[in-house]
């Protein structure tokens, strides 16, 4: 028999180390006969690519928050003043009375750039906080659920997302929390009370996803001030999940910076962990004529996806589909450039690849000069000649342009 103060007991042992990375890794197996099957078979095969999650030092900070959040969250369950809550609760649904006795500022936001993967890293980190979908509980008796996972709504409607918790709720208990809300016609102000109940009966944890879409909606703040509001009347965690764009949302009144306290990410640097990530996505080949990686593909890789872990995925996974389709079998630098130019060209606006000197890492693109000359005017100066007559002077005397430029005037070379 597990009482409700008790129920922290029954949430798996914390994982950290290498026993926690080997804990949220997903490998899919890959058979590399599969690349001398039929075409079909390998391009449903080339989805797997998608699966693949290697764990970052993003993704274990994410986990050791989240359980952490959880842990506080459920420590709440059972308690003297859980029960006064839900008088109180009782007392605003029917009678339009609020009071948080629990209180509480257990909220936090994981603010990161799109595509890095925040939300793979909550999912995995979610799947192995919550072995047990649901815990139950005898003494009272109840179910709790450990993590529901919603998604601001659009127009940052109060309503909408109350009514999407209550619907995540059904799913998962079998309950009528949604039709009986529905029904009753309930007011904005009686859901909140009767979404605090059930939250306090029932959730351990609330993750809002996209909660960047209250930046640019008049109902941003309404949204924010419900869900203390929810924190407040219920005692849960809140985790809101977003990019930067709420970044600056957040930081326009103390009272909402308070609840923004958390976790931030950018993009990745070409370091040791994407290398790693690039060979073994590397690994998983689907076209008949097998590459092996090499320095200059990485370098290309981070140059055409900005350190985007989604987008590495995106242009390994395009290239080889292309490659297969188009009968060349074969996943090298042509290929991986056609996937950029044909399946990533929205993107071409916000992924501009780097310039770097010396060494060329990906194929020219177009036929444009790769010498860029460095002045602010026709001359440098009043002793040097100008460009005009450098120009001249390399047609006369059939001189290299180049190395007549660099001998009069500052000069880089750069890779397009």
């Amino acid at each position: 028999m597990t009482n409700l103060s008790d129920i922290i007991n029954v949430l798996p042992c914390m994982k950290s180390g290498d026993s926690l990375i080997a804990a949220l890794e997903v490998l899919p197996g890959y058979n590399p006969e599969i690349r001398n099957t039929d075409t079909s078979v390998r391009l449903m095969a080339l989805s797997d690519l998608y699966r693949v999650y290697i764990p970052s030092q993003m993704s274990l900070e994410i986990y050791s928050k989240l359980y952490l959040a959880l842990l506080r969250s459920m420590q709440k369950k059972g308690t003297k003043l859980a029960v006064q809550q839900q008088n109180q609760n009782y007392r605003a649904i029917i009678q339009q009375e609020y009071s948080g006795i629990m209180g509480g500022s257990d909220s936090f936001t994981i603010i990161g750039t799109s595509g890095i993967g925040k939300s793979s890293a909550i999912s995995r980190a979610i799947n192995l906080i919550t072995e047990n979908r649901v815990i139950e509980a005898d003494n009272p008796y109840t179910h709790v659920i450990p993590c529901i996972i919603v998604q601001c709504p659009f127009d940052s409607s109060v309503k909408g997302l109350l009514l999407e918790v209550l619907r995540k709720v059904d799913e998962v208990l079998d309950s009528k929390y949604y039709q009986n809300a529905l029904r009753a016609r309930a007011t904005t102000d009686m859901l909140i009370g009767s979404v605090s109940q059930v939250a306090l009966n029932h959730i351990g944890m609330l993750v809002v996803d996209e909660i960047q879409n209250v930046a640019n909606s008049k109902n941003g703040k309404s949204l924010i001030g419900a869900l203390t509001q929810l924190i407040n009347n219920s005692g849960i965690s809140i985790c809101m999940v977003g990019t930067p764009e709420s970044s600056r949302f957040f930081e326009s009144a103390i009272q909402l910076a308070r609840r923004s306290v958390g976790l931030q990410y950018t993009t990745m640097s070409n370091d040791k962990y994407f290398q790693d990530f690039c060979k073994v996505m590397f690994q998983y080949q689907y076209v008949q004529k097998r590459t092996e990686i090499t320095d200059g593909i990485i370098a290309w890789l981070y140059e055409h996806s900005a350190g985007i872990t989604s987008v590495v995925v995106a242009l390994i996974h395009d290239a080889q589909e292309i490659a297969i389709l188009n009968g060349k079998e074969i996943l090298n630098l042509k290929s991986l450039n056609e996937a950029y130019e044909q399946r990533l060209s929205l993107l071409h606006g916000y992924i501009q690849p780097s310039i770097s000197l010396g060494k060329q890492t990906s194929k020219i693109k177009k036929k444009t000069p790769i010498s860029t000359v460095m002045a602010t005017d026709n001359k440098i100066s009043d002793d040097c000649l100008s460009i005009a007559d450098l120009v001249a002077k390399a047609k006369n005397e059939n001189m290299d342009i180049v190395q007549l430029l660099k001998s009069n005037i500052p000069v880089v070379e750069v890779a397009v």
